[in-house]
């Protein structure tokens, strides 16, 4: 699904200041997509600045060591987003992902673009500029740095490669491709460097986290005759471990190791009536659909729902709806 990148690059080459944007409990793709962006529109001679709707991660702090991310209503107020030209959004297009920065993008008054590679999508009024067969956004931002004939740095490079390797499970899904590849090679010789990003990434967990994912996949709970695994974490065990909402990520993805399992899905309380719901699946059971159902999306193997209700009322609702698409449960 190739982009036609030429509007894109007149709407920058026509505009002097920019604001980009991500989603809620941004990920690698999210924060290395918009780190990345930035850079090569300040080599243009740009403007810049970054403004999410929470903060970057902890355990992803490393992929913002200067602090650019900015955070609406703390370190970006209101009143600092007027006036700029354009606003991009990359790595979403749901308004239920965008937390406060959907009202901004909402009263926001100069042009609108979207660079996203997720195939469910809202129509946040921009121009969109997706590829849904593209493993990363990461992976678009630097097929765009090639349309403005940016050099790669490697301050650009590297925060694209993570965007890349965390999006791909350290490019074991299926989504890699003999692309991914050579779209690395060209990161890692402009200046990225893959031991140090996984070291990043891997090594450098907190006990919290470790305690937390434990206790995880303590509760894992097999149905379908062990083709679908779910599990879950409340509010309890966040504070029982000192654990953050973030140490939660890449954890359903081992639900996946266990032979047989077609589908994992993760549930978190984030709130007393919000749970976050994740879906992961390695056959060709498309959980993209199914959270469609819940007004949630993401892609065929991979997907998110913001559940709006108590956790035991998302597990009712996401599970059985799991039990039907996938059949043959025996309700269970």
């Amino acid at each position: 699904m190739k982009i036609d990148w030429l509007p894109l690059v007149e709407m920058i080459r026509s505009h002097d200041r920019f604001l980009l944007t991500s989603h809620q409990r941004a990920d690698c793709d999210a924060i290395g997509s918009e780190m990345a962006l930035a850079l090569i529109l300040e080599t243009l001679g740009k403007q810049v600045a970054i403004v999410n709707a929470d903060g970057v991660p902890e355990h992803i702090a490393f992929m913002d060591p200067y602090g650019r991310v900015g955070v609406l209503g703390s370190s970006a107020p209101l009143e600092a987003l007027r006036g700029y030209d354009v606003m991009i959004v990359v790595d979403t297009s749901a308004w239920g992902q965008l937390g406060g920065m959907a009202e901004v993008l909402r009263s926001f008054r100069g042009v609108k673009a979207v660079i996203d590679h997720h195939a469910s999508e809202d129509d946040l009024g921009a121009q969109v500029f997706k590829d849904s067969t593209a493993e990363a956004t990461g992976r678009l931002i630097l097929q765009l740095a090639k349309e403005l004939g940016v050099s790669l740095t490697p301050e650009i490079a590297a925060p694209l490669f993570a965007a890349i390797a965390t999006d791909t499970g350290w490019f074991r899904f299926p989504s890699v491709t003999a692309d991914t590849f050579a779209a690395l090679a060209k990161l890692t010789a402009a200046g990225a460097n893959p031991a140090r990003t996984f070291a990043e990434l891997f090594e450098q967990h907190s006990l919290p986290r470790l305690h937390l994912r434990g206790r995880i996949l303590q509760q894992v709970t097999p149905e379908c005759g062990g083709r679908m695994m779910w599990t879950h974490v409340t509010a309890a065990d966040f504070s029982e471990t000192g654990a953050q909402k973030t140490d939660t990520e890449d954890v359903i993805n081992m639900l996946l190791t266990v032979k047989g399992v077609e589908v994992a899905v993760l549930f978190v309380e984030l709130e007393p009536l919000v749970t976050k719901v994740s879906l992961r699946s390695r056959s060709g059971f498309d959980v993209n659909q199914l959270a469609a159902q819940f007004g949630g999306g993401g892609h065929k193997a991979a997907a998110g729902i913001t559940f709006a209700g108590p956790m035991v009322e998302a597990q009712q609702a996401v599970l059985e709806a799991v039990r039907l698409a996938m059949g043959e449960c025996g309700g269970k």
